[in-house]
């Protein structure tokens, strides 16, 4: 009986030991998958159908300009749905609300909803001329103060945007060109190619021009004014509203001739709502979080990647890493942005 009794504990430590060389193994089973979300295509009268013919995505009607999809959005209006895994067809919001520690993290902002959004933008005519307030003017003007920054994953020959003053332009001038049409010369514009990106603070002026495609990292806001449109009517046959008065209040006249970040290194934009960081990656190689313990974003602009559970994923999809996750993997080569909150 004492035998077989001291039999049974050495299969039992046998099999503890068994587990704890296999455990590095178990944790890559247990761990948390990567959570895609459906993308939300808006129908823009400057867009077109490159969400179609580059990315593969599905637009909702024929022949209907789409200039933007949102890829991750938690608004009241909007919302960002799982595609994947076991939190499929639960809604952004919900992943916040009651499941931020486990998915995203601790230490985080004590926000509502979530404080990022992403966009997928398709411009194949100009966009308005525009500015968004900032913080210490966005209340009083009724909207939210918006901070972005843009990643150029694909420019048409001669493609431009529009950022920031030209020297030499001041209220005066810039109010006068409102009063002309002549808004536009009055910008700064910078041509531009693929592979660059541009950092654009709350009361920056600016307008992306046409032949762009652009993945857009931002503060979770909606509220834009524009100054100027180019003197053209919406989609619904009608001048699109303007906000000139907002604008101008909104509008930081200091702003003159701002740079494109070429070749910019690893970081291509920090600021105190998120950090932008760019990886081009070989084939094999791999990419997890910026923090322990906390979520990342990777948007994958070039090549595809493939998760730990076989999945692979395309240029242009926006994967959310829990904190649980691992990392990702170059399918061959990739370019890959990784977005974090500091």
């Amino acid at each position: 009986m004492g035998v077989n009794l001291w039999s049974h504990w050495l299969i039992i430590f046998w099999d503890y030991d068994f587990l704890v060389a296999d455990f590095s193994h178990s944790c890559k089973l247990w761990r948390m998958s990567v959570i895609v979300f459906e993308g939300l295509p808006m129908e823009r009268v400057w867009g077109g159908r490159m969400l179609h013919t580059v990315y593969g995505r599905t637009l909702p009607k024929d022949g209907v300009p789409y200039g933007e999809s949102w890829e991750v959005v938690d608004r009241a209006d909007e919302q960002s749905v799982v595609t994947n895994g076991m939190y499929a067809g639960m809604t952004l919001h919900e992943l916040w609300t009651k499941h931020r520690v486990e998915i995203f993290g601790a230490d985080l902002p004590d926000s509502e909803r979530f404080p990022l959004l992403v966009k997928l933008l398709d411009a194949r005519d100009d966009l308005s001329i525009q500015v968004h307030p900032p913080l210490h003017r966005a209340a009083e003007l009724g909207g939210e103060p918006k901070t972005e920054m843009w990643y150029i994953a694909d420019a048409e020959p001669g493609a431009k945007l529009y950022v920031g003053l030209r020297k030499g332009v001041d209220r005066a001038a810039f109010e006068k060109s409102i009063l002309d049409g002549t808004v536009a010369t009055q910008v700064h514009e910078i041509s531009v190619q693929a592979g660059d990106s541009i950092f654009i603070p709350s009361g920056r002026l600016h307008a992306i021009g046409a032949g762009l495609l652009i993945v857009e990292i931002q503060q979770n806001s909606d509220t834009t004014y524009r100054v100027f449109d180019w003197n053209r009517v919406g989609l619904d046959g009608q001048p699109r509203e303007l906000h000139v008065e907002q604008s101008l209040a909104s509008i930081d006249f200091r702003d003159i001739e701002p740079q494109i970040e070429r070749d910019a290194g690893f970081v291509l934009a920090t600021c105190e709502f998120f950090v932008v960081e760019k990886f081009t990656l070989a084939h094999k190689t791999q990419i997890g979080h910026a923090k322990a313990g906390r979520f990342s974003m990777l948007h994958v602009v070039e090549g595809a990647v493939v998760d730990a559970d076989g999945k692979i994923w395309p240029k242009g999809t926006t994967i959310l890493l829990p904190c649980g996750a691992g990392f990702v993997e170059a399918v061959d080569a990739a370019v890959v942005l990784r977005t974090h909150i500091p």
